[in-house]
């Protein structure tokens, strides 16, 4: 009996000390930070959240790199496609840019190869009301049998003006027909839909006039103050007359900007090659061009080969002075060359200059005649010479806050990598943000949330088969996270709004919005989206 009692006494002893040696780890583990006990979450749900935040993590790729356009500058103006031959119209209060539809040529095996043009029957528009977001709308099918001009191969450098006919606004677009041509389409919106009014060519070398002219093609346009519109066109260098090719030319719009009337005058442009620039500065005209490539010595005072030259009248017709050039090669800059062309605009009383450069293409590794349309200042004189302008990556100032309170079509875009641009399989005309793989974005410079800041976020998605996300960040893509919405997978192309809450925020910061799924390929298409 003693002995049981004995046995029972040690091996409580020894239960108590096993307890006591359980409790002390148990105690040394939570002090560690290191012991996940039920009691310390407050359900199994939780847990399980845990985890797939842990999986969820770790199955993310790295973000997407931009290419060819770098966080912070505003050159090229877009980096998700190319855009040719500028040309700019202001209305309402916004800029829109008009420009030849370069477009990536392969030969037998698949790889790029240089550009030719021929391909060419669209032109590709954008907009911004700050000269830093720009907005995408798409291309305007000119030429073809499915293009507005049937007549047409090709289009390429357009040109285009607003007028009121009969009281409403009008805009008329004038292209190139390859070298051979110049047509024109017109709209009652600067973004469509386009017609064809007259079913064949506005200009060719049937025009009085015209019949020398190298290369047609390269118009600009222009309607004065009494309402007289003017269109400029023409180009190339006849054998043995680099020096003075006279082959630009001037001639008056009929009143309906569909017509030409009387003969098309010659401006003696030195050294011309392509390119027309028109614009009118307080009592002056001034017409701008590119100088040709001739290799041999120039006379003292001649453009140099590849740049912008400018000469001025006190008459759209002329007569015309020389008086030097404004914009080096894009190859002096860039240290990528080619053609140099521009258009130069008047926005919110400053003026800028529109140029084009193979940046993009340099970037991808292959700089072969694709090019993208850069933004720069200029600036006059007191006595109204233009000073030279310094093309650059960083581009211009914003002019204005954005404004992220209103719908925002997805396709305003500042900085980007790894998305496209695509039409809407439900409106060809209205365009959505697409090929969004994990880790891909879209920036906006200088958003605006205000004193009182946001408290939500809306999007207009269209899932893809795997669920997914957009992150909101501030400052950079791997920047403040200030909200995440889910996209839950759904039928393609059947666009859902879908809303989140944020944290609040106030005051002015680029925003980026970053696309995350585990199934890291066209993870959906966004179409709008919209603080509130």
């Amino acid at each position: 009996m003693n002995r049981r009692l004995l046995v029972a006494a040690s091996l409580l002893a020894i239960i108590g000390i096993a307890a006591l040696l359980i409790r002390i780890i148990e105690f040394s583990a939570e002090e560690e930070g290191k012991l996940v006990t039920p009691t310390s979450l407050a359900t199994t749900e939780e847990l399980d959240e845990v985890k797939q935040e842990e999986n969820k993590t770790e199955s993310i790729k790295p973000l997407a790199a931009a290419v060819g356009k770098e966080i912070g500058n505003h050159n090229p103006l877009v980096s998700y496609r190319f855009g040719a031959d500028p040309y700019a119209l202001v209305y309402e209060d916004r800029v829109y840019l008009y420009m030849t539809n370069d477009m990536l040529e392969y030969d037998d095996k698949g790889e790029v190869k240089d550009n030719t043009y021929s391909s060419i029957n669209k032109l590709g528009v954008i907009s911004s009301e700050d000269l830093v977001n720009w907005t995408d709308h798409g291309e305007i099918h000119v030429a073809g049998k499915d293009g507005a001009a049937k007549w047409a191969t090709q289009s390429w450098a357009p040109a285009i003006v607003q007028k009121a006919i009969d009281g409403k606004d009008k805009f008329f677009l004038y292209f190139a027909n390859n070298a051979s041509s110049i047509g024109v389409l017109t709209s009652d919106s600067p973004t469509g839909p386009w017609i064809d009014p007259i079913g064949k060519p506005l200009i060719t070398r049937e025009t009085p006039g015209a019949a020398d002219i190298t290369w047609l093609f390269d118009p600009a346009v222009f309607v004065d103050d009494d309402g007289q519109g003017y269109i400029y066109f023409g180009g190339g260098v006849p054998q043995g007359k680099d020096a003075m090719p006279n082959t630009a030319r001037v001639m008056k719009l009929g009143d309906d900007m569909i017509s030409v009337v009387g003969e098309a005058e010659v401006i003696p442009a030195p050294y011309m090659f392509e390119n027309s620039g028109i614009n009118k500065v307080g009592d002056q005209y001034y017409y701008t061009y590119c100088s040709n490539f001739y290799s041999g010595t120039r006379k003292e005072g001649s453009p140099p080969a590849g740049e912008i030259a400018y000469m001025v009248s006190e008459s759209p017709m002329g007569p015309w002075t020389y008086a030097g050039t404004i914009l080096k090669n894009p190859g002096h800059f860039f240290q990528v060359g080619g053609n140099n062309h521009h258009v130069i605009f008047e926005f919110h009383s400053n003026w800028y200059i529109a140029y084009h450069a193979q940046t993009l293409s340099k970037a991808m590794g292959m700089a072969k005649g694709y090019r993208s349309t850069h933004l720069n200042r200029v600036s006059f004189n007191e006595d109204g010479s233009i000073q030279e302008i310094a093309a650059d990556y960083k581009g211009v100032e914003q002019l204005k806050p954005f404004n992220p309170y209103v719908r925002v079509e997805a396709e305003t875009i500042g900085w980007n990598a790894g998305i496209k641009i695509e039409a809407s399989s439900a409106n060809s005309s209205h365009r959505v943000v697409a090929d969004i793989d994990d880790g891909d974005w879209i920036g906006l410079s200088n958003v605006d949330f205000g004193s009182s800041g946001a408290a939500s976020f809306t999007a207009s998605v269209a899932g893809g088969s795997t669920p997914a996300a957009i992150e909101l960040r501030l400052g950079s893509p791997e920047g403040e996270l200030i909200g995440r919405l889910d996209v839950p997978a759904s039928a393609e192309d059947q666009y859902v709004e879908l809303k989140t809450e944020t944290t609040s925020v106030q005051g002015v910061h680029h925003l980026f919005l970053v696309f995350r799924g585990s199934g890291s390929t066209n993870l959906f298409k966004l179409d709008y989206w919209k603080f509130e």
